[in-house]
């Protein structure tokens, strides 16, 4: 059994479930669109996030509805920003295969993208879970500015480690700690707990982007996605320029 099988074995049964939730909440009124949203579902990557909301969820209690519901408000918040990402970066390529943009063009892409962003809100409000959407929008509102914050910075030759950190904490951080915090809050955990929850997601985040980055350095393949993108884009990703971004201390009278 694999490190990641082994985590998430005290919420598997929940997972399964899950999927059946997802999958129902991505269902459209048109037939173009369920095409789509089905090709979206052989695709889905290891749903992390929806890991992270239930575990926490049992770490202060029971798997609910309002823990379904933040589950899926944020992973399909989650594929909104994938989808979105693509077309942006004008990659096409997603997990190894075709990403949307390469398929169904980047007008269709960004539509889809949409349709996603709001199938999330009108799942929240549909159950009135408004505290959740107010944790999630938070969220998102972070990693936009973070995108912000990355394009700005990169117009430089580098940035400091505080601003890398800043910048990482914003666009990926911000959505773990939205996952640690929603899954606490549906349990019925204290405001306390809910914070401290949110700051470990906050730390795992983080974590979990600076293994991204070097994983961009890896052999074509190895990841599941395109690699080298960062410098290709001219956004000069932190560990390329770590070593340098260090200086060495000044000697006393120097």
């Amino acid at each position: 059994m694999g490190e990641l099988e082994k985590i998430r074995k005290p919420v598997k049964q929940e997972l399964t479930e899950f999927e059946k939730v997802f999958r129902k909440e991505l269902k459209g009124s048109i037939p173009f669109l369920d095409i789509i949203t089905n090709f979206i579902l052989r695709r889905k990557g290891k749903q992390i996030r929806p890991l992270f909301v239930f575990l926490s969820a049992k770490l202060f209690g029971q798997v609910n509805q309002s823990t379904y519901v933040a589950a899926s408000l944020i992973e399909l918040l989650h594929t909104a920003t994938l989808v979105h990402d693509d077309v942006v970066d004008e990659s096409y390529e997603r997990r190894g295969f075709f990403s949307l943009n390469a398929l169904w063009k980047s007008k269709v892409a960004v539509l889809v993208g949409d349709y996603l962003l709001a199938k999330g809100l009108l799942a929240a409000v549909r159950h009135k879970e408004y505290h959740l959407l107010e944790i999630v929008s938070d969220a998102v509102r972070e990693m936009s500015e973070g995108e912000l914050l990355q394009i700005q910075k990169s117009r430089r030759n580098g940035i400091a480690p505080e601003e890398y950190f800043e910048i990482i904490r914003k666009k990926t951080a911000a959505l773990i700690s939205s996952c640690t915090a929603c899954g606490a809050y549906s349990a019925g955990a204290s405001e306390e707990s809910v914070e401290r929850m949110k700051q470990f997601g906050e730390h795992a985040g983080i974590i979990f982007q600076i293994k991204d980055d070097l994983l961009d350095y890896q052999k074509t393949g190895l990841t599941g996605k395109p690699t080298g993108n960062d410098i290709r884009k001219e956004n000069i990703p932190f560990p390329l320029f770590w070593p340098f971004s260090i200086r060495p201390p000044v000697k006393p009278g120097k």
